[in-house]
């Protein structure tokens, strides 16, 4: 009985302190508000160790691609427009042990978010999920007119499709774990860069 009185008691101090209720905010603007904007996905992107590219093509993509990393290692990509420099995998023995040394990997993205510089990908675009993890440095590539503004926007768009595997992915990968000390590449690829190919140019 004792325990009883004093949990009511208790529960009715909680009762009397209890603040007002608030509303909860109204977001049917989001659905309005489709477009991000390229200028603040760079930003972001800069902010977080990665690149903004704004390209015409696919040609254009490789070339910044080379410039960017010119060294000899293995470039690969699931995408049909790219398979050209992609290496020497063999897609029937296929399997995520294959990816183990690849410099560069290329991926198509169904959209970025100008919040925090993410690109959304599903399994279906990957070739293999292990992908975008393992390779050195990591390309997603996006049409110009699938840049949202925000993460409300982003779980909008994907929530009607599907998929058995997704993720949001915004790099490098870093920590700052160890005394404070920001380190890019800790557990992924050590750059990223994003892609824009201009509305004319279809993924």
């Amino acid at each position: 009985m004792e325990n009883t009185s004093s949990r009511e008691a208790i529960l009715a101090k909680v009762r009397r302190n209890k603040p007002g209720a608030t509303a909860m905010p109204d977001i049917d603007f989001l659905e309005k508000n489709v477009n991000g904007s390229l200028a603040k996905l760079s930003a972001m992107l800069d902010t977080i160790g990665g690149k903004l590219f704004q390209v015409n093509d696919w040609t254009e993509i490789v070339l910044t691609i080379r410039a960017q990393h010119p060294g000899d290692g293995t470039i690969y990509s699931p995408i049909p427009e790219v398979q050209h420099i992609t290496g020497q995998i063999n897609q029937d023995e296929f399997d995520g042990h294959n990816l183990a040394n690849v410099e560069v990997g290329i991926v198509k993205a169904h959209f970025a978010v100008t919040e925090n510089g993410a690109v959304w990908v599903t399994d279906d675009q990957l070739g293999n999920r292990a992908l975008p993890f393992i390779c050195q440095h990591l390309a997603a590539v996006i049409n110009e007119d699938e840049i949202l503004p925000t993460m409300h926007e982003a779980y909008m768009r994907s929530a009607g499709h599907q998929y058995q595997y997704g993720a949001f992915i915004a790099g490098a990968s870093k920590t700052a774990d160890i005394e404070q000390s920001l380190v890019l590449g800790a557990h992924g690829p050590r750059s990223m860069m994003v892609f824009v190919l201009g509305k004319g140019e279809a993924l």
